[in-house]
């Protein structure tokens, strides 16, 4: 394992989780990203005696349920850390562990790379970043994005509450991602445009100049430009019909640390002054759709007006 690794591991379970030596932790991960499970498996056996990691094959599709034993071992515990190629982030699994009282980080789609530039961070100073976006959207009742690639989109907000993602994980029942730093909220409704130039899976890093152009009325997607990700929708639509189509999140990144998008959306959504959008499930961060996706498209350079008062964006 190597140095880089093993500091960024120790970052995630000393600072933003703060596992205690009495403290149960799981651990889990899939063949894919077995590196990094391992390496917050001996981050925590620095603290903790009782601390367990677990593997599986990795799922079909961002938000699919993991496992039911993977499920009952995330509620089990104190603590849970889940780097997992597919995200489990938006998962049943991972709400009710946390209503159980466990407290936990995923780290969906996570590469060695992403892990040792994301949790090399000051996750105090993202966490004030936060709280200072946070204060000037919690109390709008309508938020509109404009950006120059051509999004031009309104929120409704309406009893929705706006949530902070700051890394720092604390308290029982306490969530984030990892890599954090983000404010974001499950809108009730939206309509308009938003152009997605920065970074989209399955895409990655769009090159300079390509765009996804998505339309939404009442709250749903109407037109998807890119095949691909219109593909992943449709296969989603067959589950669960028009909920897939469901514009989940608006989200605005408040990590100063991340300089230029790299191509994973875990991480280039946390970048200071980008916006993100998604498509699918919210029901995991307010919201009432469950669904089994959650597509994350990144918008640079945006301006963000919340009641029609420009909002003061980190960067």
């Amino acid at each position: 394992m190597s140095d880089q690794l093993a500091t960024a591991a120790r970052t995630a379970i000393e600072q933003c989780l703060a596992v205690g030596s009495d403290e149960t932790v799981t651990v889990i991960t899939d063949d894919k990203r077995q590196r990094i499970g391992e390496a917050l498996y001996e981050a925590a056996r620095r603290t903790t005696d009782d601390v367990s990691l677990l593997r599986y094959p990795p799922g079909e599709q961002h938000g699919a349920e993991p496992p039911a034993p993977v499920a009952a071992a995330m509620a089990a515990g104190d603590v849970f850390l889940a780097p997992t190629t597919k995200s489990l982030s938006h998962t049943r699994a991972r709400g009710a562990a946390c209503d159980a009282g466990a407290r936990g980080s995923t780290l969906p789609g996570i590469t060695e790379e992403v892990f040792i530039a994301g949790l090399d961070a000051d996750y105090e100073a993202i966490a004030e970043h936060s709280a200072a976006v946070l204060k000037q959207v919690a109390d709008a009742e309508e938020i509109r994005v404009t950006a120059p690639a051509g999004t031009d989109i309104t929120f409704g907000i309406g009893d929705r509450e706006w949530l902070s993602d700051t890394g720092i994980v604390h308290e029982p029942g306490s969530f984030s991602n990892l890599p954090a730093g983000e404010v974001f909220v499950a809108p009730e409704t939206a309509t308009g445009t938003y152009v997605v130039d920065g970074t989209m899976r399955p895409h990655g890093r769009l090159e300079a100049g390509e765009t996804l152009r998505f339309e939404v009325e009442d709250g749903f997607v109407t037109h998807i430009s890119d095949e691909a990700i219109r593909a992943q929708v449709e296969a989603g639509a067959e589950a669960v019909g028009d909920d897939a189509y469901n514009l989940a999140e608006l989200g605005i990144g408040t990590n100063v640390g991340v300089e230029e998008l790299v191509g994973s959306v875990l991480l280039d959504e946390k970048a200071a002054g980008t916006v993100h959008i998604a498509i699918g499930d919210n029901a995991g961060i307010g919201g009432e759709t469950e669904a089994p996706l959650h597509l994350d498209g990144i918008l640079t350079d945006p301006t963000v007006y919340a009641d029609g008062e420009a909002v003061t964006l980190p960067a």
